[in-house]
Parts: structure tokens; C-alpha cells; sequence
């Protein structure tokens, strides 16, 4: 297990480039499944979750080729349906959750697919139901194997339908979506997620030869094709690392530009940290963080404490919750930091307290930070990373602290982040990699 060994306090300034985003990549890498013909995709993160999609895909029989550092082209024209029943299959799909997404592609194209049980960030309960409902709702049969930890979904044939999901789940939303552009007749999706990122599988499949309206709304209108063919697909920004990368400069109060953010495309992130007392500025699409010796967190209309919550798109992401949640430790004033999707994904608070954060975490979903306003500057500890976006969060509150900080399990952050301890050492970071 890994570790960065980190000397706070030290300011930094220069440029960073936002990588690919992963969860984008997650499902676009699935979706090549869906045709024979090639596919090629610019901007993939080299990072771990990415990378072991990229491996379950070679072991299919996709044939994968590497044309630079981030494009590579993918052809699934000869697919192994026999080793999804393998014992290596079941070891690789279960350790990452973006897994799953292959089954929505492999049952539209071959009528059968098999996924283990997929792992992922430890952040509470992660329910599959939307999927399977979604693929039963089109005619396939279900079943999981509690023993061998399998699911199994089988169609002869998909057929289009109406359905309202219960949940406008992200990787739900994209996996029903690649199941129905191949089934016959008309499927409408209504509670859809409309994430940029599902807008963007959702152009991608249309320019395949899908029949996909109704994109960047909660309605999908699907008209079922026979075939698709190959495209060309350039990944967005990662709005996560964007996010990171803003808290990191109000942190360490640090002047660092962040280039080709497509700003657009970031929703509500931006004034979200504005809402923190951050300063930044839009030059062309670049952010512009100035050093910042203090920030103030503004409070309601009625003068009542700010709450951040996460919502489903265009609300907040909750990925960033805990990186916002960092960055008011060291705010003038107090925020209700509201985590309403996981129930574990704010315990790793108790290891900001233990550097000297005013934390109270009055439930699994909630907690207060009272910031004030450095006079509490953070201290330096050892600690261990539980999940991607936490294990970020503590990296940005170490380079913060006064002392030195060791993170264990940085395994978690090389999930999500690409080189990220080279990156930052690029602008002036104190912080050492060991294996």
C-alpha cells in the first residue's frame, strides 16, 4: 500500500490542465461494445479505474490500440462471451463499479450479459436497482446469484418501452440508455440523469447512428436502430478535478490558473465556491485563482448558516462535497456541509479533527464546519485515504497544514487523479510518493 509523505504550508503558482473525466470515460469505454466498427476516444485519463476497464475490455477480445498519451482506438468486432464466466473476469469486474456499464451494451448486441458484483469506493449502500429494472422494463430476464455473487441479465430481443426510473441514477441512466438504442421500437426514458456526461455518451451514440432526442433533459426519447457504426469521441474536462483544483488554490492560498475548463459545462460548481468566498475569474476558458489570504462564507438572504447539498444534475455533484467540505475549515464562518446520497462519505472527517478542523458531524449525512478563518491553521498528522474523493480532499488539507502529513492508501487517489503528486510538484508541492 502507498503512500505520499507531504510538508504543508508551502504556497503554490503555475498552470494545471484538467484531465479527461473519468466518470465520462467509464461509460464512452463501455459503449464501444455496442459496434463492430472502430471507435477511437481522445483525452483518457491515465488513472486506475480507467485502466483496468481499458484491460477487462482487451481480455473481451476488444482489440485496443494505443495512438498517443490519451487517444486510443477500440474495436469490438470479435467479443469472447465465454469469459465473462470465467474466474479472472469475476476477480477484474468486481474491482471497480464503472463494470457494470458493460452490460447494458453487452445485452443489446448479444443478448446475454454477466457482471460480478462491482466494486468501488467504500461511501455507503450503492444500489444496481435502476439498472436491472431498466433492463427488465425492456424485456430481459434477471437473476443474481447469491453465492457466486453474479448477475445475469438474457433477451432474445429488446423491446422499446415507457419507463420512469425511481432514481435518476447516473451510470443507470447510461446503461438502460446503451441497451435501448439497439431494441425495437420506441423506449422513452423519463427521470432521466442529464449530466453532461450522459449528454455527452448520448451524442456520441448518435453520431454511431442511435436515434437520441430530448438530450440535456430529465426525458430521453429513443428510436431503436438495427446497428451502430464507429466515431470519433473527445472526453470533457474532469469538472472534479476542476473543482479540487479551485480548492486547492483557496487552501494553500496559491495563484494557480486552471486551463480548458469548457466552463460552460461546470453548472452550479463555480458559485458554489464563490458562495465559500473564493475569488476567481473566467479568462477565455480558463480559471484564474489569485492568492487568497482569506475567504468569507456568506450566509442566506435571512442571515441563516449557508447549507451545501448535493443534488442530481443540475445540482451539485456530490463528488465534491468533501473537497467543499475541506475548504471551509479554513473560511471565516460556518457552513452545513448536507451529504444526502452516501452515508459513509463523511466519515473521513474524524482525520480533519485530528488535524485540528472545527468539525461536528451531526450525522452520517451532515456536518458543521465552523471556520475560522486560519486563526485554527491545520497541523500536519498520519492518516489513511478511504475513498477517491476524500483521499483528494486530505492531500488538499495536508499541503494546507503546518508539518508533515502521511496518506496511506493512495491507491484511492491514483483511482481518479492522473499523476496527481507529479502535477502539483510541477507548482511548487512538497510531496513524496513511496511504494
Amino acid at each position: 500500500m502507498g503512500k505520499f509523505v507531504i510538508e504543508g504550508g508551502h504556497k503554490l503558482q503555475g498552470t494545471l490542465t484538467p484531465q479527461g473525466a473519468k466518470n465520462e470515460a467509464l461509460q464512452i469505454l463501455c459503449a464501444v461494445l455496442l459496434t463492430k466498427e472502430t471507435v477511437t476516444i481522445d483525452r483518457v485519463p491515465n488513472i486506475r479505474d480507467v485502466n483496468k476497464l481499458i484491460d477487462l475490455l482487451k481480455d473481451l477480445g476488444v482489440k485496443v490500440e494505443k495512438l498517443s498519451e490519451e487517444q486510443y482506438s477500440f474495436c469490438a468486432q470479435d467479443i469472447d462471451l465465454d469469459y465473462l464466466k470465467s474466474p479472472e473476469f469475476k476477480k477484474k469486474g468486481a474491482q471497480l463499479r464503472g463494470s457494470i456499464m458493460i452490460l447494458g451494451p453487452l445485452l443489446a448486441r448479444f443478448g446475454i450479459g454477466y457482471i460480478p458484483k462491482p466494486g468501488g469506493d467504500k461511501i455507503g449502500r450503492r444500489r444496481l436497482d435502476s439498472h436491472f429494472i431498466g433492463f427488465e422494463k425492456l424485456g430481459a430476464s434477471f437473476h443474481y446469484d447469491a453465492q457466486s455473487r453474479f448477475y445475469e441479465v438474457k433477451a432474445d430481443k429488446l423491446k422499446g418501452c415507457y419507463m420512469l426510473q425511481e432514481e435518476a441514477s447516473v451510470t443507470g441512466t447510461a446503461n438502460v440508455l446503451m441497451a435501448a438504442v439497439l431494441a425495437e421500437g420506441k423506449t422513452t426514458i423519463y427521470n432521466a440523469a442529464c449530466e453532461p456526461y450522459i449528454q455527452q455518451l448520448s451524442k456520441m451514440l448518435n453520431r454511431m447512428g442511435a436515434k437520441i432526442s430530448g438530450i440535456g433533459s430529465n426525458l430521453l426519447n429513443i428510436e431503436g436502430v438495427e446497428e451502430l457504426g464507429g466515431t470519433d469521441h473527445t472526453l470533457l474536462p474532469d469538472m472534479i478535478e476542476v473543482g479540487s483544483f479551485i480548492g486547492l488554490a483557496a487552501m494553500t492560498q496559491s495563484e494557480i490558473r486552471i486551463k480548458n475548463v469548457q466552463y460552460e459545462e461546470l453548472g452550479v460548481i463555480p458559485n458554489t465556491f464563490r458562495k465559500l468566498g473564493i475569488q476567481f475569474s473566467k479568462e477565455n476558458d480558463d480559471i484564474f485563482v489569485p492568492a487568497q489570504d482569506s475567504y468569507e462564507v456568506s450566509t442566506f438572504i435571512d442571515g441563516s448558516i449557508l447549507t451545501i447539498a448535493d443534488a442530481i444534475w443540475p445540482g451539485l455533484t456530490p463528488d465534491l462535497l468533501s473537497v467543499l467540505l475541506v475548504v471551509a475549515t479554513q473560511a471565516k464562518g460556518s457552513v452545513l456541509i448536507h451529504q444526502k446520497m452516501f452515508e459513509s462519505r463523511l466519515f473521513f472527517v474524524d482525520k480533519l479533527i485530528d488535524m485540528g478542523a472545527q468539525i461536528i458531524l451531526c450525522d452520517p449525512h451532515r456536518a458543521t464546519v465552523i471556520g475560522l478563518g486560519r486563526k485554527n491553521v491545520l497541523r500536519g498528522i498520519e492518516m489513511t485515504s478511504p475513498d477517491i474523493r476524500a483521499g483528494v480532499s486530505l492531500l488538499i488539507a495536508a499541503l494546507s497544514a503546518k508539518g508533515t502529513s502521511t496518506i496511506h492508501n493512495i491507491e484511492q487517489i491514483d483511482r481518479g487523479y492522473q499523476n496527481i503528486d507529479t502535477r502539483l510538484k510541477n507548482l511548487g508541492a512538497k510531496i513524496e510518493r513511496f511504494a
